[in-house]
This record gives C-alpha cells, structure tokens and sequence, in this order.
C-alpha cells in the first residue's frame, strides 16, 4: 500500500508539473523566436559550431533571459517542488503528517524571502511584472502596466538590479516600455554600467538600454572606456562590448570604446567629446590620432597598439579574437604601418603580427576588417606564408564560400598565390566538391563562379569588383606569375569537378532559377575537360513531350529561366547592351553550331516543333537561336548541314502556317530565323 501511495503521488506531481510547463513555456518559446528574427544580430565566425541552441551573440539570449524560468517564484511549482519528497513511513501513518510538513516547510520560505533585502518591493514589482510581461495584451494595456511597474521600483533601480530575478523585471521595463521609462531607467543606474556589464544577468539589461536608449549611450561608453581591455577578457562583459560596437554604435561612439586599444599616450592627449571637428577627427580613429604627429610618437602608439592587440591574441579561450573591435584595431594598425618612413620597418612590423595571429586567421575572416586584415597579410605574404593561411582556412572553405566577407579571403587567395598547385588541392577543391550546398545561395554561388569568371560584371558588383581590386597593387610586387596564366590555371583545375556537376545534377538545376544562371557560365567558360557528357544530361532535361502533362511540374521550357538558359548557350554568350552584340565565349571552349547539332539529334522532331505549337509555345526563341546557330556555324561541316536540312524539313508549310496563326511571343523572329535555313 505505501508503495502504490508513492506511485500514484508521483504520478500526481509529475502530471501536475507537466501542465505547469506546458502552460508557461511553449508558448512563450514560440513568441521569442518571432520577436528574434526582427533583431539585428552579429556576424558569425565561421569556426563557430552549427548549434541551433549555441548563440554567437548575446542580442540573442536577452530575451531568453528575459523570458525563460518564468515560472520560477509561482506557488504552483513550489508547490510541486516540494511535494515531490518522498513521504516518510511515519508521514504515511499520519495523514496530516504531510500537510503539516508542507506548511512548515512554506512557512520557513516565506520567512527566508522576507529576510532578504528589499523583499516587500520585490513582491510588489513581481506582482506588476506578472502583468506588464503578459502575452497578447493590447499595447495601451501593456504601456499601463509597464508604468504601474515603474512607479513600485523608481528609485530603488540600482539597488535591485544586480539580483537575477530583479534584473528581468528592469528588462521588462526597457523592452516594452517608452523612451520616458527607458531613460529613467538609464539615469537611475549612471555609474554602474561596468559592474553591470560584468554580471551574468544584468548584462542583458546593458545591452538592451545601449540599444533603446541613444542619448545615454556615449555616457555608458565612456564608463567602459578606461577597462575595454580587461572587458573585452570578461566572460560576460565581451559579449556587451561586441553586439554595441557592431550593431549599435556609430562611428564617434566606437572612437570611445577603441581609444583604450591605443595606449595611454593617445588616450591622455585624445579629446572624448568637443566640438564637431574634434568629433570628426575622432571618427577617423587611430588615422585621426595620428595626423600631424612626429613619426616617433607614432611608433610609440603603434607599439602600445601592439602590444594590446598580443594580449588579447594571447587569450584565445576569452572569445574576443572573434570580435569586430578587436579586428578594427589591428586593421588599423596594419593600415598605419604606411606611415613610417622605412618600408623595411613597415615589412618587420607586418611580419611580427603576421606570427602573432597566424593560427587565428579563421577567427577573423566574417568581419569587414577581418576580412580586409586577412586579405592583407595575403598579398603581402611570401609563398610560405600564403601555404600556412590556406591551411588555417581549409577546414571553414565551405562555411566561408557562404559568408559575405569571408568568400572576399577566399578570392583574394585566388588572386595572389602563384601556386597554383597548392590552390587546387587546397582551396578549389573544396569549393567544387561544395558545389551542390553552395548554388542554393548568392554568396554560395559568387564562390562558384568566380573560380571560372573571376571579377565578372554579370555576377559581381561595381562595388565589389572595386575592393577586391585594392590588392592588385600589391600583387604586382609581390606575385611572380602572370594575371591572365593564373586565372586560367585555376579555371582549368576547377572545370572538371564542375562540369562533372552539371553532368550528375542537370536536370535539377535547370529548373532552379540561381543554379541555372551558373550552368550557363560553367558550360560557356570551363576549359580543357570534356562537356559532351553533360550536354546530353542538359538535352535530355528539355527532351521531355511538350507542354507537361502535369501543372504541377512545368515542362523546364515553360520556366523563364530555363529557356534563357539554352538560349544562352545556342548564342554562345550572353548579349551586351552597350555593344548591342553577344560576348561571345571562346570556340575552343564551346562552339554552338556542334550543340545545335546535338540539339536537333536529341530533342527530336516532335517536342521542338511543340515548343513554337502548342501549349503556351514558350520555346519559340529557343527555336529561333536554334536556327541561327546552325546557320552561323554551316560551313563545310557536313553534320551542321544535315541538321539544318533536316531542321528545314520539320517546318514545313503546315507547320508554319501554325506558327503564323499563333499568338506566341517572337513568331515573327523564328519565321525570319526559318527563312534563312
């Protein structure tokens, strides 16, 4: 009997337990990951581990310090708690023995609670926050709330703040209340930003009010200046710093937090706040400092710099080398190295930080000023160097190839290494055998093509090409082989994964609207493999009876992007605006008039004279292109001249007469087309 007392009580609390959880917690789970995706958040490292539960940025987690544990000071899990002890022989003899252990042991909670400092205030302000934190509230009743909730804690702000419990309560209040609220908030706790930085709950509270309280933030900052350093080392403090300097700060507010970086000297003589010259100046950063200085006072701030940027190199398990105010710095430095009079002093200094963080390269390369301090010591390496960065990379290739800055490190060692050897095992390789998880995505893409069409107007940006060109200088003294050899090799190691590729996926990535945009440049552009094998898998995608019998999968003509595909490819290059012509690809490494010889063989009769008359005749410019490119490449080739002739017989009068009394978009292209076969 007492055991099957125990069960069923254990049955009773686990039950009971399990409604208190999935009252409280599922849906605010659900609320947080909608609320989260509007946020801003930090760039993430590449090395980082693919944890959905891991967080690169503590912006992140401020909400589920804010809302997990919800449950924690209500009756009904304490409740649960402390019935779930066992009850002693004794406790079953008595049946009040239990309940009056119960009380004894809620008495003894209350009196515990009621010891503590401010606990009438406590239990005040959690009475308000219940209500001030409530799910699906209208926001007026919310607003009235959160003033209600502010009015029991004015004052005593800074007293309760360090408490966890206490400290989700002010959070509230700076989320969901207004600007009033917030900057009271921020002028009750002046003076504790730092301590409050370093607290493993408090700090979601800093972040928050440096994020939603701008007029205060220069004052926060200038709390953090004199310990950036010892901060940026903090287990807690670094992520504070981070997500302000990356996501909230502007250009003058990050002058404050990495004045510390450039030693006593540039902070003492350094002006934090004056006029607006001043605060331009300021904003240049460690280039501001100095100007107009005398050069033995610049390497004494660069000594100072360097020294603390080893310090914090020297700390990798603190988690701040991944930081974008650690990268700024020493992209500063490197970028002030040009100042000194000697270029041997400029090449000795390079090379010392070079061999300070040559084993955390990949630490830095998600940044802006990561990326630019990697692609530096890049183009400025001996071909040793270049060897020891690429096999520092190897391991991330496919998270970089993914990542806006990160892929800049990768081209930029395409740029420059005249070892062309080493780039294929090591770093073409491994974009290539990406390939199928990198065409889903621009950037994953980008990475693809540039192995093949480096720089290319289509595919790249003004602005892109622009910043990987500020390499090129240095390339011309540094590099031995020439541009145009270098280019071509690494186009000829990659064109056979590639094509290879297409050959295994083509009827798959003809339908896909990226991936066909790469299709087109890999066959026009890969060089020195065979593509005879990939062009029937390309064929035989589009060989299929016209139109589809199925609305739910479109025959691939009937897909904008399909067809300018094989147009493309029948023209042999993409058309020119300027030029109101086509760039053609080169002959050798694909010639049209043998693809529309292969062409005619493998679609056959039927579906290419279906493409110009039935269904919604989508194919009719493909058709057209068709005809151009046998015409273009007759000559004396007799298999041209029979597909020609026999494309001829295919559209006779009948089949033409159906054309002219159809409504599809360039008939009156393919029918001039028709005429000159």
């Amino acid at each position: 009997m007492v055991n099957a007392s125990k069960a069923g009580q254990k049955r009773k609390f686990e039950d009971k337990g399990k409604q208190v959880a999935s009252k409280s917690k599922k849906p605010h789970l659900e609320s947080n990951g909608a609320a989260k995706s509007t946020e801003k958040k930090r760039s993430r490292p590449v090395t980082a581990v693919l944890d959905a539960a891991s967080s690169h940025s503590d912006s992140e987690g401020e909400d589920e310090e804010l809302e997990g544990d919800e449950d924690e000071w209500s009756d009904v899990e304490m409740d649960v708690v402390e019935d779930e002890a066992a009850p002693t022989t004794d406790q079953v003899k008595n049946p009040n023995a239990a309940k009056e252990s119960h009380k004894a042991q809620k008495a003894l909670h209350e009196q515990r609670k009621a010891a503590k400092p401010h606990s009438d205030l406590l239990v005040e302000a959690k009475r308000a926050w219940s209500l001030a934190r409530a799910k699906n509230i209208p926001a007026a009743e919310r607003q009235k709330h959160v003033k209600n909730l502010m009015s029991v804690i004015r004052g005593k702000v800074k007293d309760i703040v360090f408490k966890h419990d206490a400290s989700r309560i002010v959070q509230t209040i700076v989320k969901y209340g207004g600007q009033k609220e917030r900057d009271e908030v921020a002028l009750e706790l002046k003076g504790k930003f730092r301590e409050l930085a370093q607290n493993k709950y408090s700090k979601f509270l800093v972040t928050k009010l440096i994020r939603f309280c701008p007029t205060h933030r220069q004052s926060m900052l200038l709390e953090f200046q004199p310990q950036v350093l010892r901060l940026l080392l903090h287990r807690e403090a670094t992520s504070v710093l981070a997500d302000t300097f990356e996501l909230y700060a502007n250009a003058y507010e990050r002058s404050i937090l990495l004045r510390e970086f450039y030693g006593k000297e540039a902070t003492l003589f350094t002006l934090t706040a004056g006029s607006n010259e001043e605060k331009e100046k300021a904003k240049k950063g460690l280039a501001g400092i100095l100007e107009g200085v005398d050069v033995e006072r610049k390497r004494r701030v660069l000594s100072s710099l360097k020294e603390n940027l080893t310090t914090i190199f020297n700390n990798p398990d603190k988690g701040a080398i991944t930081h974008a105010i650690v990268h700024r710095a020493l992209w500063e430095y490197l970028n002030a190295l040009s100042g000194l009079p000697e270029e041997a002093e400029q090449e000795k200094l390079r090379r010392e930080m070079f061999k300070i963080c040559q084993d955390v390269l990949a630490e830095m390369v998600h940044t802006k000023d990561g990326s630019r301090v990697v692609r530096e010591f890049l183009a400025y390496g001996t071909a040793k160097d270049r060897k020891q960065i690429l096999k520092v990379l190897k391991p991330h290739i496919e998270r970089m190839c993914l990542d806006d800055e990160a892929q800049n490190v990768l081209f930029t060692a395409l740029d420059v290494t005249d070892d062309t050897k080493l780039l294929s095992k090591s770093l073409v390789s491994e974009i290539v055998s990406a390939a199928p998880k990198l065409y889903t995505t621009v950037q994953g893409r980008r990475s693809l093509l540039y192995l093949v069409i480096p720089r290319s107007r289509r595919h790249f940006t003004p602005a892109q090409i622009a910043y990987l060109s500020e390499t090129d200088s240095i390339r011309s003294k540094t590099s031995k082989k020439d541009d145009a050899s270098r280019e071509s090799e690494v186009r000829k190691s990659a064109s056979e994964g590639l094509v290879e590729w297409v050959k295994e996926n083509g009827d798959v990535l003809v339908r896909d609207p990226g991936a066909s945009l790469v299709v087109a440049e890999l066959m026009l552009y890969t060089e020195g493999c065979d593509k005879s094998d990939a062009i029937s898998t390309l064929l035989e995608a589009i060989a299929k009876t016209y139109p589809s019998a199925s609305e739910a999968e479109p025959h691939p003509v009937d897909l904008a992007h399909t067809s300018r595909l094989y147009k493309t490819l029948l023209q042999g290059g993409h058309f020119n605006r300027k030029i109101e012509s086509i760039d053609k690809a080169d002959v050798e490494n694909w010639d049209t008039a043998k693809f529309a010889v292969r062409f005619v063989d493998t679609v056959g009769k039927d579906v290419v004279t279906a493409f110009c008359t039935k269904g919604e005749r989508n194919g009719t410019f493909v058709v057209a292109e068709l005809c151009e490119a046998l015409v273009r490449g007759g000559g004396d080739d007799g298999e041209v001249k029979d597909a020609r002739q026999m494309l001829k017989k295919w559209f006779d009068g009948s089949v033409k007469k159906d054309i002219e009394s159809g409504e599809a978009r360039g008939k009156s292209v393919l029918l001039e087309k028709l005429s000159a076969l």
